[in-house]
């Protein structure tokens, strides 16, 4: 299985979810503060057409790259805002606009750096945000409708995305760049070391001899860093000099 083939499984578990709904819980809160859960599909559809963009080599110059704002959140919660719909047009949207933001990623030299908000990176990586962007809002969407949404293994690519961030992260902070490493238990208790969803262990990210760590499971670590749960209340444990601080700062996504 690819990125890619994972990013198509994420999304296609949220689309069975979002076909289930009734039009009361579409215009229902989410849990992103100030948002329905049809404002959350028009936001995913909104930066799936950006991927599609990007991919296709042209300038982010309109939609959420048109938005005014300080913040990359200032922009969304803009761009949402001025194309609010039906909640069967935003579904249709989003369907539209994933599955080509998808093909063209996939059809992307995977070797060359596509633009994207917080600098360019390679399709395979930002594939990679669009599925931890996917599940995040996917705990958005099911978390008030109480409807179950399990990890999958599919995580393992969230957390990497969140290690690797983490210089990112701490310079935001102010904080100079150090080493961490990570020894996350996945879902299922599973997991190939360091290497991947398959066979059974810890997944690894790091310096497996840096001083300090951040350890426990899989799905804490990818809450605190989709900002959906607070370090405190989570089961990590931070270690070591920096663990603290690295912990205090994880994130997935651009400010």
């Amino acid at each position: 299985m690819t990125i890619f083939d994972d990013l198509a499984a994420e999304q296609e578990r949220l689309e069975e979810i979002l076909l289930g709904l009734d039009g009361a819980q579409w215009l229902s809160p989410s849990a992103a503060q100030g948002w329905t859960i049809a404002d959350v599909v028009l936001h995913l559809a909104q930066s799936e057409e950006g991927v599609e963009a990007t991919a296709a080599h042209r300038q982010l110059r309109t939609g959420l790259g048109a938005m005014a704002g300080d913040t990359m959140d200032d922009r969304a919660a803009e761009a949402v805002r001025l194309e609010r719909a039906a909640p069967a047009e935003v579904f249709a949207r989003w369907q539209r606009a994933r599955q080509a933001a998808l093909a063209a990623v996939r059809a992307a030299d995977p070797d060359q750096p596509l633009e994207w908000v917080a600098g360019p990176m390679k399709p395979a990586t930002l594939a990679t945000t669009r599925l931890a962007e996917h599940w995040a809002h996917g705990l958005d969407i099911t978390g008030p409708l109480g409807i179950t949404f399990p990890d999958t293994e599919r995580l393992r690519h969230v957390a990497w995305l969140a290690h690797r961030t983490l210089p990112y992260a701490l310079s935001l902070a102010g904080q100079p760049p150090v080493a961490v490493r990570c020894e996350l238990t996945p879902p299922d208790g599973g997991g190939a070391d360091g290497a991947g969803p398959e066979g059974s262990g810890t997944w690894r990210f790091g310096p497996p001899d840096a001083e300090s760590a951040i350890t426990g499971t899989a799905g804490d670590f990818c809450r605190v860093a989709a900002q959906r749960l607070d370090p405190a209340q989570s089961g990590l444990r931070a270690s070591g000099p920096h663990g603290a601080t690295a912990l205090g700062v994880l994130r997935t996504y651009a400010a």
